[in-house]
Formats: structure tokens, sequence, C-alpha cells
């Protein structure tokens, strides 16, 4: 079960980070290093999402 409750926690820092570089890319003057930085931060948190439920499943 902790598996499960730390799947959650990724998936919704991963969705507060999408909501986050919406919010920035929606500002006249967006801080685009801020914005890659967070889709980096993103993708890191994808890869580790995806790592953990390969591993579950076996």
């Amino acid at each position: 079960m902790a598996l499960d409750a730390h799947l959650v926690e990724l998936s919704e820092r991963h969705r507060a980070l999408d909501r986050k570089i919406e919010e920035e890319l929606a500002r006249p003057q967006a801080d685009t290093l801020k914005i890659a930085e967070w889709k980096r931060l993103k993708l890191r948190l994808k890869d580790e999402i995806e790592r953990l439920k390969h591993e579950q499943s076996h």
C-alpha cells in the first residue's frame, strides 16, 4: 500500500507542475528558464511513476 500512496503523491506533484507551467505560460513575460526547469522535473516524475508502475506489475 505504501507504493500506491507514493504513486499518488508523485502523480499529484506531476499535475501541480503542469498547472504551474500553464499559469506561467499565460503570463505576458513568461520565465522560460523556470518553465524549462519545471518541464525537466515533470519528466523525471513521469519516468519515476512509470518505473514504479512497472515494478509493481512484476
